[in-house]
């Protein structure tokens, strides 16, 4: 499926770019999301004529996530949970319960699907976790799992 994007996406292009993806990605995710539009002379005329009002507003939407990024990189969020004599977790801990976490911590607002898990949290440890907000925007948090003291 061919593409023009209308915003700046990671690993793929920036505003005006004409791309190919798969037709899933394309339609379930960039479409429909109104992170682009189907590949036609006339979106492609269309998308530069108002390419400064999508760069201005990139602009902005970088902006709001440069604040927040400030505001968690470099935090460490610890969790206390239940483990196994070995350190493993009863479950692993997902994004959701981070962003839960990140938001009781310092109310900035990520969503779970900002936060990039590497490998499963699921044993006692520190672990670097990766928050994109944006294709130019990142942030590092330390996420401590800790299991819960016994009396």
């Amino acid at each position: 499926m061919e593409i023009i994007l209308l915003e700046n996406v990671l690993n793929l292009g920036n505003i005006g770019d004409k791309v190919t993806v798969k037709n899933g990605y394309g339609r379930n995710f960039l479409l429909k999301k109104g992170k682009a539009l189907r590949f036609s002379k006339e979106n492609l005329e269309l998308v530069n004529k108002k390419k400064d009002q999508l760069i201005k507003k990139n602009v902005e939407i970088k902006n709001k996530y440069k604040s927040i990024a400030k505001i968690i990189h470099g935090k460490s969020f610890t969790f206390i949970k239940e483990s196994k004599e070995n350190g493993e977790l009863y479950g692993s801990i997902k994004p959701k319960e981070i962003t839960n976490l990140i938001k009781d911590k310092t109310s900035a607002d990520v969503s779970p699907s900002q936060i990039i898990l590497k490998d499963e949290l699921n044993k006692i440890g520190i672990f670097k976790v990766e928050v994109n907000f944006h294709s130019e925007v990142k942030a590092i948090i330390s996420v401590k799992i800790d299991k819960i003291q016994s009396k």
